[in-house]
C-alpha cells in the first residue's frame, strides 16, 4: 500500500493506492492544525483498511516540509509530484495550470521542462478569491456562480489582496452589480497568473488545470479558456495530482502505520520565533490605561436642542458606514456604525428612517458626508455638503485637542495623517493603494483564525512574548503567521504581533517616519482600528508618548462631517434654514436603480456606472472627464496635458517611397515621436505610430510580458509591439538610447535603465519580432555631430543605399523639429502660468516623465485636477527657468532633472497657489530616490509634498481624496 500527503498552505490531502490503483481519497482544510488532521487522516485509513500494518509514505505540498524534516519522512516537491501524476493520467499534457490555497504555479511539460511559482504573496490564489468573497459577502462558490451572470469587467488589481479590496469597495460605492465585479475578480486571478508567472512563455497546447479553485469555480476555467484562446482540461480527481504523485515517487520509505500516525499525532515544531516585549507589563498597567483613555470623551446620549435642530453626518468608509447627529452643542445624539456590505445606500436610507422615528420632532437644519461613498450619499439623500476626509477628521479632533498638532486615522483600508501648523493642516499622508497595516488587515486575520474580532485583539492585551512580524503586507505576512504558529507561538501573541506590525507599517510606510518620536506634541489618533487597545497601546510604545483617542475614534469622520455642516450653515447666515436632506416622507419612496453604460464622449470610452434615485437625482460614477456629467471645468481649457496630446497628435501617419517604418508610441517616444516622425519623413519613409493605448492593447501583449515587477508603462510597449505587427510596416523601429539629450541641469543625462534598453527586452521575448525588420540599435541623440555617421550605417543595415548626406540633413531637420516642439510647450506653460495668475487661480505642476501622458497611465489624473479648478502644467514646461543647483542624490537622470528643477520652481516661486503633484509608477525602484529628492526641496521651501502612485488600475478614490486633501490644505477648497 502506498499513502501521499499533500501539506499545502491551506488545505491537507491524502490519497492511497493499492498497487497501481486509488483506493482511498480525502481532503479538508487543516486551519494550520497540520499535526492533528493528518493524524486523524491517517487513522481514518487505518479504520478503512484494517489489515494494513505498513505502508510507502511521502509527503508533498507547500507546508509538509517542516513536518518531513523533523520526523523523518521522505518528502518529493510538488512540482515533480505533480509531473509524475500528469504523466501517468494526462500523457499528453503539455502545460499545467494549478492554484492553491496561497500558491500558484504554472508548469511546463512540453519542450524545456519549466517551472514558475509564486513567492511569498498570495496575490491571485484561493486565499484571494477567498477574501474577494468575504468582501461582497458571498461564499467562494457564489461568487463563481454570479460571475456567470455578468455583463461587463472592470480592472481589478489582483497581485495583492488588499490592492484588489481598494478597487473593489470603489466599485461597489459606485453602485457596481455584484455579478460584474465577481467576473472581474476572476478575470483579475487570470491576468496575474498569466502576466505574473508566464513570464512572457506562450501557453500553448494540451493545459491541465489542477488546484483547488480550478476545480471547484468553473467560471474561472472559463476566464482562463478565453484570455488564453484555448479549451483546458480539469481532470477528475484534481484536487488529488500532488498526494498521487507523491504515493507514486520513488521516494516513498515503509513506516508502520500505527507508529507514524502516533508520531504526527504528538508532532510539535522544534523551531523558536523571535518576540517582542509585551504591551502591558500586568492588569494593573492595564487599568491605568483604560482609565486615562476614559477622559478624551463626547456625550453621546445627549438630547435634541429644545426647538428640535440638529445636524447629520455620514461617513461611507471603504468597509464600514458611521453616521453621527449632533445637537447644536455639538453632543452626539443619535450614531451608527455599521459594515456597509458593498453598498451603504440601503443603510443610510434604513438609519435615516430610525432617526425620524426615534425623534419624530427632529428639524435637521445641516447635513454633510464624507468618505469613499460621499457624492452617491450626497447625491442620493439630497444632503447640503460634501466634506474631504481629511477635513472632517480634523474638524473632529478639534473639539478633542484643540492644540492638536499631528492626527491618525487608521481605517478599514486607508491611513490617513496630516501635520497641522497654525490652525491649518500642513502636510498630509495618505496609504496609497495598499491597505496593509489598516483595520482589514487584523479583521482578514482574525476571520482566518476563526475568531470575532474583538475577541482576537483581546487575546493579545496580555500577551507575554508577541511575534515580532516587523512591517509588511497582508498576503507576505500570511506565510509569516503561519510560521509562527508552527514554532509554537500562541494566539495571544500573533494578535498583539499583529497589532505592532499595524503601526509599524503606519509609521515606516505611509508616513515614513526616520523619528517616530517626532511627531508631534499633541497626538489625536482616530478610526476604528486604534478603538483596538492592543493597536493603541502599540502605537504609544512605539513613539514614546500618550496620545489622545475619543471615545467616539471609530465615529470622528460622521461627527466631523456633523460639526462640518453646522459649521458651513452658521457660515452661509442660513442656521435656521432646513436642511434640503431627504423627509421620513420621501425615505418611504425611495428607490434605487442601477445601469452600467459605455460612454463615448472621447476616446477613454470609460465604463460608466449610472446611479439613478427617486426624484430623478442621479449620480455617474467611473468617468474620467466632465462630458458625461455634462459640466464644464473653468480650467479645463487650460491643461497642457491635452495640448501636448494635440502637438502630438498633429505628427500624423503617412507613406514613403523607402517603404513604411512603425513606431511605438510609448516610453520616451511620447517626448521623441516628433524628432523621429521628422527624421524619417525626411529620408522618404512613411511613418505608422502605434495606436493609443488601452485595456485590451495591454492584454494584447500580456503573453510575453517577462516580469511582473516592471513599471506599467513599459509592460504596454508589449501590446504597442503586438499591434504594429498586425499591421505589418516594413520595419519597426525602436532604438536602444543609454542617454537622453543634455539640457544641462544634471550632473549627467541619462535615461532610466527601463527606458534606455526595454528594446533588447521586447527582441528577447516577442517571438514575432524575429518575422520583420526590429531597428533596435543602440543611438545617442546627444552626440549630435557624430549622430548622422552612425545613423547611416543602422540604416544601410536594414535599408542598404541610403547615402549619409540625405541623413545628415534629416538629422538637422529632425533636432530643429525637437527643439521647436519642446519651446511650443515651454512657451504655452508659461502662457497659463500667466493665466492662472491673472485669473487667481490655482496652478498644478504635474510632474513625472514623457509617458505619463498616456491616458492608460495616468488615468485622468489632469483631467480630475482641472475638476478641482486648477490648472495644470508639466515638469518639462517651467525646468528651463531654473538655474542648475546641487541636489542631495547624484542628479544623472534627464526626466529627473526636470523633476527637481519643477520643484524648486515652485519652492522658490513665493506663490501659494502653485504647487507640485508627482506622478510615480508602481514598479518604479528610482522613483524611491527622486520622491525623497522632491519632498526634501519642496519642504525646504515649506510647501506640501503630494505624490500619487499610479498603475494599471483605474480606482481614483484614494487620488480624488490626496487632491481634494492638498487644495483644501492649500485654503484654495473647502
Amino acid at each position: 500500500m502506498k499513502i501521499g500527503l499533500d501539506v499545502g498552505s491551506t488545505t491537507l490531502k491524502c490519497v492511497v493506492y493499492d498497487g497501481d490503483r486509488p483506493v482511498f481519497r480525502e481532503y479538508e482544510r487543516h486551519y494550520s492544525q497540520i499535526a492533528e488532521k493528518a493524524s486523524h487522516m491517517l487513522s481514518r485509513v487505518m479504520e478503512q483498511f484494517p489489515q494494513a500494518k505498513s505502508a510507502e509514505l511521502c509527503v508533498s505540498g507547500s507546508a509538509g516540509m517542516g513536518l518531513s524534516e523533523d520526523l523523518g519522512i521522505p518528502f518529493v516537491q510538488e512540482v515533480y509530484a505533480t509531473r509524475i501524476a500528469v504523466k501517468k493520467y494526462i500523457p499528453d499534457g503539455d502545460v499545467v495550470i494549478e492554484l492553491g490555497g496561497e500558491d500558484a504555479k504554472i508548469l511546463f511539460l512540453s519542450g524545456s521542462m519549466e517551472v514558475r511559482m509564486n513567492g511569498s504573496c498570495a496575490g491571485g490564489t484561493g486565499a484571494f478569491i477567498d477574501q474577494m468573497a468575504t468582501l461582497l459577502d458571498i461564499t467562494p462558490g457564489e461568487l463563481d456562480k454570479i460571475a456567470g451572470e455578468s455583463q461587463r469587467t472592470y480592472s481589478i488589481a489582483s497581485r495583492c489582496g488588499v490592492f484588489a479590496k481598494s478597487d473593489i469597495q470603489a466599485l461597489l460605492n459606485q453602485g457596481a452589480q455584484k455579478d460584474d465585479i465577481a467576473a472581474s475578480i476572476l478575470t483579475a486571478v487570470v491576468n496575474q497568473t498569466v502576466a505574473g508567472l508566464a513570464q512572457g512563455r506562450e501557453i500553448t497546447g494540451q493545459v491541465v488545470y489542477l488546484g483547488g479553485p480550478l476545480t471547484f469555480l468553473p467560471q474561472l476555467r472559463r476566464a482562463f479558456d478565453s484570455i488564453l484562446g484555448i479549451t483546458g482540461v480539469c481532470p477528475e480527481n484534481s484536487l488529488y495530482y500532488v498526494a498521487a504523485g507523491a504515493a507514486l515517487s520513488d521516494s516513498a520509505e515503509e513506516f508502520g502505520l500505527r507508529e507514524i500516525t502516533g508520531k504526527i499525532r504528538n508532532y510539535s515544531s522544534s523551531h523558536s520565533y523571535q518576540s517582542s516585549e509585551a504591551l502591558f507589563a500586568n492588569e494593573e498597567e492595564y487599568r491605568k490605561f483604560v482609565e486615562r483613555h476614559k477622559r478624551d470623551s463626547v456625550p453621546t446620549g445627549g438630547e435634541l436642542s429644545p426647538d428640535g435642530g440638529a445636524y447629520v453626518g455620514v461617513d461611507a468608509g471603504s468597509t464600514t458606514l458611521k453616521a453621527a447627529v449632533v445637537n447644536r452643542a455639538g453632543e452626539i445624539v443619535y450614531s451608527r456604525y455599521l459594515p456597509n456590505n458593498g453598498n451603504p445606500v440601503p443603510l443610510v436610507r434604513d438609519f435615516l428612517l430610525d432617526l425620524y422615528k426615534a425623534f419624530p420632532e427632529i428639524r435637521i437644519l445641516g447635513a454633510a458626508s464624507t468618505g469613499y461613498g460621499e457624492e452617491i450619499i450626497k447625491n442620493a439623500f439630497r444632503l447640503d455638503f460634501g466634506v474631504v476626509e481629511t477635513i472632517a477628521h480634523f474638524t473632529a479632533a478639534k473639539k478633542f485637542q484643540p492644540d492638536v498638532d499631528f492626527i491618525i486615522d487608521i481605517g478599514g483600508q486607508d491611513i490617513k495623517c496630516f501635520k497641522i501648523k497654525n490652525g491649518a493642516i500642513d502636510n498630509i499622508f495618505l496609504n496609497e493603494a495598499c491597505s496593509s497595516g489598516c483595520g482589514s488587515f487584523l479583521q482578514t486575520f482574525a476571520g482566518a483564525l476563526g475568531y470575532d474580532m474583538n475577541d482576537f485583539a483581546r487575546q493579545g492585551l496580555f500577551a507575554d512574548s508577541p511575534v515580532d512580524l516587523g512591517s509588511r503586507c497582508t498576503v507576505f505576512m500570511n506565510s509569516s503567521v503561519k510560521q509562527a504558529q508552527k514554532d509554537g507561538a500562541t494566539l495571544g501573541n500573533i494578535s498583539a504581533g499583529l497589532s505592532m506590525s499595524v503601526v509599524k507599517n503606519a509609521l515606516y510606510k505611509v508616513i515614513r517616519v526616520t523619528d517616530a518620536r517626532s511627531l508631534g506634541k499633541h497626538i489625536v489618533v482616530q478610526g476604528g482600528t486604534f478603538l483596538n487597545d492592543a493597536v493603541l497601546r502599540a502605537f504609544e510604545k512605539e513613539i514614546g508618548q500618550n496620545v489622545t483617542r475619543p471615545s467616539v475614534a471609530g465615529l470622528m469622520g460622521a461627527y466631523g462631517a456633523a460639526l462640518y455642516a453646522m459649521e458651513r450653515k452658521k457660515a452661509s447666515g442660513g442656521e435656521e434654514g432646513p436642511s434640503g436632506i431627504l423627509t421620513a416622507q420621501k425615505l418611504e419612496g425611495f428607490s434605487h436603480q442601477v445601469k452600467s453604460i459605455n460612454c463615448n464622449g472621447c476616446q477613454n470610452h470609460c465604463r460608466l456606472t449610472v446611479n439613478t434615485f427617486s426624484g430623478g437625482a442621479k449620480f455617474t460614477a467611473g468617468n474620467r472627464c466632465d462630458k458625461p456629467l455634462q459640466k464644464h471645468s473653468l480650467t479645463a481649457a487650460y491643461n497642457l496635458y491635452d495640448y501636448k496630446k494635440q502637438l502630438l497628435a498633429g505628427y500624423t501617419p503617412c507613406e514613403g517611397r523607402r517603404g513604411t517604418i512603425g513606431i511605438p508610441i510609448g516610453l520616451n517616444m511620447f517626448e521623441l515621436y516628433p524628432f523621429w516622425h521628422r527624421f524619417f519623413t525626411a529620408l522618404g519613409f512613411g511613418i505608422l505610430p502605434s495606436p493609443e493605448s488601452d485595456r485590451q492593447l495591454y492584454f494584447k501583449g500580456q503573453h510575453t510580458i517577462p516580469s511582473d515587477t516592471v513599471c506599467y508603462p513599459a509592460k504596454l510597449m508589449h501590446g504597442h509591439i503586438e499591434a504594429l505587427l498586425e499591421q505589418k510596416p516594413d520595419a519597426i523601429f525602436y532604438p536602444c538610447m543609454s542617454y537622453n539629450l543634455d539640457e544641462h541641469k544634471g550632473d549627467n543625462h541619462y535615461n532610466c535603465p527601463v527606458v534606455a534598453y526595454y528594446p533588447e527586452v521586447l527582441d528577447a521575448n516577442v517571438t514575432a519580432l524575429s518575422e520583420t525588420k526590429f531597428i533596435y540599435d543602440y543611438v545617442g541623440l546627444h552626440r549630435r555631430r557624430d549622430f548622422p555617421t552612425k545613423m547611416t550605417a543602422i540604416l544601410n543595415r536594414y535599408f542598404p543605399g541610403i547615402p549619409e548626406k540625405e541623413v545628415k540633413a534629416a538629422a538637422n531637420a529632425a533636432y530643429e523639429e525637437y527643439a521647436g516642439y519642446m519651446e511650443k510647450i515651454r512657451r504655452k506653460g508659461r502662457e497659463y502660468l500667466r493665466y492662472a495668475k491673472e485669473h487667481n487661480l490655482p496652478v498644478i505642476i504635474l510632474s513625472g516623465r514623457p509617458y505619463h501622458l498616456d491616458s492608460e497611465i495616468n488615468h485622468g489624473i489632469d483631467k480630475l485636477i482641472c475638476e478641482c479648478g486648477a490648472v495644470v502644467v508639466t515638469e518639462d514646461s517651467v525646468s528651463d527657468q531654473v538655474e542648475k543647483f546641487p541636489t542631495k542624490v547624484l542628479n544623472q537622470w534627464t526626466y529627473h532633472t526636470r523633476l527637481y528643477a519643477a520643484a524648486r520652481y515652485v519652492a522658490e516661486s513665493g506663490d501659494p497657489r502653485i504647487n507640485l503633484v508627482q506622478l510615480v509608477s508602481f514598479g518604479c525602484g528610482v522613483d524611491a530616490i527622486t520622491g525623497d529628492e522632491v519632498r526634501s526641496i519642496l519642504e525646504a521651501g515649506d510647501r506640501i509634498y503630494t505624490q500619487i502612485k499610479i498603475d494599471e488600475i483605474t480606482n481614483l478614490g484614494a487620488v480624488r481624496i490626496r487632491l481634494r486633501s492638498l487644495f483644501a490644505a492649500l485654503g484654495l477648497g473647502e
